[in-house]
């Protein structure tokens, strides 16, 4: 099937990404062998608002070594260009980014330390500044109160990045399998939501170590 040549695919994709002398109708075809990252350029917002929606396979994204992701990143929303006028001659030029993500990943308990899946889902309304614009400056605009604020460096900025971040946002620092979860045993490792162990442990408050000291020298 021949794609039909669209002037705003090629917008959203950005030429820099299309090896020279391709003809752009093939775009289609070339992005099934390789993936072109999509980049958000302020020339181009200039020109109009971007809408997308893209699919990241596994290992496409860097999450690290704690997570593991066991099925594609699905995302979509919507880019645009925000201008606010700081004083009486600068002009700001940001980009606002909204949109939507879905994800599993597969991590492991922090106490019993087995597998568990974490399925990731979340809403973001984003507002990237250039670095530094905020310098020394006090006032919050209506925009500002509505999206989470961030920065970004150049003439724009990788969805790769906006979905990495929004990603490791949504995971909590410390994941459990359950919140009863029992953990492994201090001693001999065993998972003690799956057996006993025979170890004998006598826990002792800390806080009272220091008077028990105290009071086993005056019993001398």
């Amino acid at each position: 099937m021949t794609v039909p040549f669209s002037p705003f695919i090629l917008n959203i994709c950005s030429l820099r990404y299309l090896p020279s002398g391709r003809d752009p109708r093939a775009l289609h075809a070339t992005r099934r062998a390789r993936r072109f990252p999509m980049f958000f350029e302020i020339k181009d917002l200039e020109l109009h608002p971007i809408e997308f929606e893209e699919k990241f396979e596994s290992g496409v994204i860097d999450l690290g070594s704690d997570y593991r992701q066991i099925s594609p990143v699905e995302s979509s929303g919507r880019a645009d260009l925000v201008e606010e006028h700081h004083g009486k001659h600068k002009i700001i030029k940001d980009i606002r980014i909204q949109g939507r993500l879905t994800t599993s990943l597969e991590s492991i308990c922090a106490r019993c330390l087995e597998p568990l899946i974490q399925d990731v889902k979340r809403e973001f309304d984003l507002l990237y500044r250039p670095l530094g614009a905020d310098a020394g400056r006090d006032e919050i605009s209506v925009t500002d109160a509505e999206a989470e604020i961030s920065y970004y460096e150049g003439e724009g900025i990788l969805l790769d990045d906006v979905v990495r971040e929004q990603i490791l946002l949504t995971v909590p620092l410390k994941l459990t399998c359950r919140e009863d979860c029992k953990g492994l045993c201090p001693h001999c490792g065993k998972n003690l939501n799956q057996e006993k162990c025979s170890c004998a442990v006598t826990w002792e408050e800390p806080r009272w170590a220091a008077l028990k000291e105290i009071r086993g020298k005056l019993a001398h």
